[in-house]
């Protein structure tokens, strides 16, 4: 398998190349990266069209879930959205937190951040912004965010646990995220486990479930929940380009699981409440002040 520095640089080269694709063929392949299926269409992707704030042209196709949908986002939050892409669920975010609160989307794609800045920009949102950099190495303050979401972006990453201490490290104490993402139960086959394409389709960067979790745990993170599992079934046109019929045959009647899971965990700690801004009537407190009261 190849180093870490040479993954990413196979993500991000197949992530500005999916940037140009349709929707379609994003949505019948793994994460866009693999060649579509002629079976089976919304491989991983959930539909996004009746949640609110969704926008069709910063919709690639290349979730595996809905964390918006159980992220719980208020009024006034700050979210942070990990592998930001077109902007997709940086605006359904931003339709939760309103106009009061603040959308910060990271992608390591130039192209991506372009795409999702000029939709930012047409739809007027000047509360929600995009930044360049490494989601293993977050161009964000601590304790920023009340709310982290991403969606099938964490298994893409070589590092996942530095990935989990950055959510740890930049979220407010009593924070909390909600990740979707693709884990397995059980072993790959090597031909998948060592594809290029394979990595960048989601699939051979996924690791175990049991594993995930416990990075989690072991980030410091409490009250970890499943909010959401569902399997993934990758059709036989797409597992024979990497194996053979016989293969094939193996792995579907394996106890080998791919699965898009939403996790939600929070950060330890309270909250603090936003200052409330009261006005003073400083003719009212001139007129009662007098030379004894200490006040001049």
């Amino acid at each position: 398998m190849k180093n870490e520095q040479e993954l990413k640089e196979i993500v991000k080269d197949r992530y500005a190349k999916i940037a140009e694709q349709g929707k379609a063929e994003n949505a019948a392949s793994c994460c866009g990266a693999t060649t579509p299926s002629n079976k089976v269409y919304n491989i991983m992707m959930d539909d996004y069209s009746e949640t609110g704030g969704y926008v069709e042209d910063a919709d690639l196709g290349l979730g595996c879930g809905l964390p918006t949908q159980f992220a719980k986002i208020k009024k006034g939050d700050t979210v942070i959205d990990l592998g930001s892409g077109a902007g997709n669920d940086c605006f359904v975010a931003r339709h939760e937190t309103g106009s009061e609160g603040k959308v910060i989307g990271i992608d390591f794609t130039p192209i991506m951040v372009k795409k999702a800045r000029a939709n930012a920009e047409k739809l007027g949102f000047n509360n929600v912004e995009f930044r360049e950099g490494d989601i293993d190495a977050m161009p964000i303050n601590d304790d920023t965010a009340d709310v982290i979401v991403s969606n099938c972006v964490l298994n893409l990453v070589p590092n996942k646990q530095m990935v989990i201490g950055e959510i740890f490290r930049t979220l407010k104490p009593g924070g909390h995220f909600s990740i979707s993402d693709i884990v397995l139960v059980g072993n790959l086959p090597d031909a998948l486990k060592e594809d290029a394409e394979m990595y960048a389709g989601c699939v051979a960067g996924a690791i175990q479930r049991v594993e995930y979790l416990q990075f989690i745990k072991d980030a410091g993170f409490q009250n970890i929940q499943i909010q959401k599992e569902k399997p993934i079934v990758i059709p036989d046109d797409i597992l024979e380009k990497y194996l053979s019929s016989e293969e094939v045959k193996t792995f579907n009647n394996s106890d080998t699981g791919i699965f898009s899971i939403t996790v939600y965990a929070e950060k330890p700690g309270t909250k603090k409440d936003k200052p409330k801004l009261t006005m003073v009537n400083l003719q009212e407190n001139e007129s009662s002040c007098s030379p004894n009261s200490g006040c001049c």
